[in-house]
């Protein structure tokens, strides 16, 4: 005799569940919360106060003087370029750019080397005295150009480097080794000990070591305190003014001053050469600013 069967009904939902049971929790995607409209406000406002003065600069470039005196806050009518063409076919603003090229551009390549064999010898090397070396340089951030810039300009005056770039190159490189080092030895000390045993055991000497495997991997590192000198060496202004008494040395900022007092009557054209002076900053500082965070981010992390 065999034992009766008896259907019974399976509801499509038991179904879906023990199918759902069987494969595993279902994942929902999680959304971030918006957050609270009053942030969004308020940093809407504060990009507003920092970009409205960059907008109007570059803007009143674009206006005659009779324009920004009957209206100062209103719109170019009609566009002008000419301000900008002249500033651009004159000698004095191309001269005060490649002089800011040169010094940016030193002061970059004697931050980086210095900074990263300082940083190397600090990171990697057990030694008497290392963590006050460390230290002295970490205090250097608490020293900035212009408390020192009366002896400075005494030191480089009995060097005879006055009115030259040097003049001003040597002492931004001495203060921007601090945050050199305060960024590279993080990124350094992170290496692993493993690779440089393994480094010695194949017959790389510590300079091979060096060359072949600390820059690659401190690339990043490497990167973003480039671009922080080069920016700063870009921007500096008090240091060449107390330097810098030859126009044709002038770096870009100080170039501004000279040029604003020059043409102090025509404040369209002054604007138009302040705007064009501080564009390669911006778009420098604009291109790399993924670099610079990322940099930074890995410094912590070490």
């Amino acid at each position: 005799m065999s034992a009766l069967t008896v259907d019974t009904p399976v509801s499509t939902a038991t179904v879906a569940t023990a199918g759902h049971r069987g494969r595993g929790p279902r994942r929902t995607k999680e959304r971030l919360p918006w957050g609270s409209p009053l942030v969004y406000f308020i940093a809407l406002v504060v990009i507003a106060l920092m970009l409205a003065p960059v907008l109007y600069i570059i803007i009143g470039g674009f206006r005659s003087n009779s324009q920004i005196t009957v209206d100062p806050a209103g719109w170019p009518d009609p566009w002008n370029a000419q301000n900008y063409l002249n500033v651009l076919t004159g000698p004095q603003f191309w001269r005060q750019v490649i002089n800011s090229i040169i010094a940016a551009g030193a002061t970059t390549a004697g931050v980086v080397a210095l900074g990263l064999m300082a940083s190397y010898v600090i990171a990697r090397y057990p030694f008497r005295g290392r963590g006050a070396l460390y230290a002295l340089f970490a205090a250097g951030l608490m020293f900035p150009i212009t408390v020192a810039i009366t002896p400075l300009y005494i030191v480089i005056r009995d060097l005879g480097l006055m009115n030259s770039l040097a003049g001003i190159i040597l002492p931004q490189i001495a203060f921007a080794l601090p945050t050199t080092i305060i960024i590279l030895v993080p990124f350094l000390r992170a290496i692993p000990d493993e690779i440089q045993e393994a480094a010695f055991i194949d017959g790389c000497s510590r300079l091979g070591f060096f060359w072949r495997m600390v820059l690659p991997l401190s690339v990043p590192g490497v990167i973003t305190v480039g671009i922080l000198a080069f920016i700063g060496s870009w921007n500096s202004y008090l240091l060449p003014l107390f330097i810098l008494n030859n126009e044709a040395s002038f770096t870009l900022p100080l170039g501004v001053q000279a040029f604003s007092s020059q043409y102090s009557v025509d404040t369209a054209k002054v604007l138009a050469f302040t705007s064009l002076s501080m564009l390669p900053a911006l778009l420098f500082f604009s291109l790399f600013e993924r670099r610079i965070v990322g940099g930074l981010t890995g410094a912590v992390k070490g």
